[in-house]
């Protein structure tokens, strides 16, 4: 386990339209408004077509190979991820959603293009005073989280 501890800066609300994609918009807000490390809160419409990273072929299996669905039609969404900046000093943000239809749901990464229907809002708190970067994972190919910076 790595941990720190850091304080929270600004508040930055968003309003994503339709046919925006989510983690595009997140991190060039983040870059325009130099935010490098954040927490992010959404809730919203996700458009149908919209993919979704819903986890490992094989939860054992080696190298990660990352199953993908994509939504049928427009689904409620709320999610929840962190932002924080890859070796190259970009904000590259990471969320999950719930995403639901009727009494179907499915829950993943927007990572792949998740774009908002109709309307989707947006909060990111601003956390400073952490060193936290993501670096890439030889092993696995993910962009881990290295707390100790």
């Amino acid at each position: 386990m790595q941990y720190e501890v850091a304080r929270l800066g600004r508040v930055v609300v968003v309003r994503l339209e339709d046919g925006d994609v989510i983690h595009e918009c997140i991190e060039e807000v983040a870059r325009r408004e130099g935010i490098a490390r954040g927490s992010v809160m959404l809730v919203g419409g996700a458009a149908g077509g919209s993919t979704l990273v819903v986890g490992p072929e094989d939860g054992t299996g080696s190298p990660v190979v990352p199953m993908q669905r994509a939504l049928d039609d427009a689904h409620e969404v709320a999610g929840v991820g962190t932002l924080f900046p890859d070796e190259d000093g970009r904000p590259v943000l990471h969320l999950h959603v719930a995403c639901g239809r009727g009494a179907d749901a499915l829950v993943g990464c927007v990572r792949l293009g998740v774009q908002t229907w109709t309307i989707l809002e947006a909060v990111i708190v601003e956390i400073e005073g952490s060193r936290a970067v993501r670096r890439r994972d030889p092993e696995t190919g993910f962009q881990l989280l290295d707390v100790e910076g």
